[in-house]
């Protein structure tokens, strides 16, 4: 399932990213919340927070657009606009994948507005190309352009130092070259992913990774392990993601 790949600010914010890094996403929102009500940075982090557990959780919907809605209302500056519009579209296409509300047409929508206020400097650039690859993806089933979309995050996210983003890169990319068939090219990146989730301790993270790497490794007996091991942690996080135990179960 699709990552949400949450904006550097908020990993850089030490205790709320150790929360957020354990699927703590309730309790890092709450140590934000005493800012958020006039603080368009923290308004907008909170919000990232709280839309990203409706991606690991698949609940929390009501919540993260309340949330939304007050960073929107907050944004002043063009940068801060553009990244709350990036937030709306990647909770229009979470209600969508998740099969929660057709909101499509809203994602596609709300991603053209923050293109337009994002310019191709911007440190928000890189993560809006992936989500726009997410929705040619999974929406629009257009794997060339979702590979184009991803490249061009992966790029920008390196140029920027964005290192959680750098990991959802190489996931998605190496999830197309597996769809295509080319199985060194995709245990290269779900590799790549799964190094870089490990040495940020993104726990979260760590379980899909190491499920997506079992699925092109040869080797039975370390694919084995490594579903050992994604099971252990998904267990250990309370069954966070959801979507995950069903590929754990088969």
């Amino acid at each position: 399932m699709a990552d949400t790949a949450l904006s550097e600010s908020v990993v850089g914010v030490p205790d709320v990213w150790r929360l957020r890094a354990r699927g703590c996403w309730a309790e890092a929102a709450a140590l934000l919340a005493p800012f958020a009500a006039d603080d368009a940075g923290a308004a907008l982090n909170r919000a990232e927070l709280l839309v990203e557990a409706c991606f690991y959780q698949v609940d929390g919907w009501a919540e993260a657009e309340d949330a939304l809605r007050t960073a929107e209302a907050l944004a002043s500056s063009d940068e801060e606009r553009g990244a709350a519009a990036s937030e709306r579209g990647c909770l229009a296409y979470g209600a969508t994948v998740f099969s929660v509300r057709d909101r499509a047409d809203e994602a596609r929508s709300a991603f053209g507005r923050s293109a337009a206020l994002l310019g191709p400097g911007s440190p928000g650039r890189p993560l809006l190309d992936f989500r726009r690859g997410l929705v040619a993806e999974n929406i629009a089933a257009n794997p060339a352009a979702a590979r184009a979309a991803y490249r061009r995050a992966h790029a920008g996210a390196v140029a920027h130092g964005a290192t959680l983003l750098t990991s959802s890169t190489w996931r998605h990319l190496a999830g197309l070259a597996a769809t295509e068939g080319d199985l060194a090219e995709a245990r290269h990146g779900f590799t790549e992913s799964l190094r870089i989730r490990v040495a940020l301790g993104h726990l979260v993270g760590t379980a899909p990774a190491l499920l997506s790497l079992a699925t092109v490794t040869p080797d039975p007996d370390e694919s084995a392990r490594l579903r050992t091991e994604a099971a252990r942690l998904h267990t250990l996080l309370g069954g966070v993601p959801v979507w995950l135990a069903p590929d754990l179960a088969g």
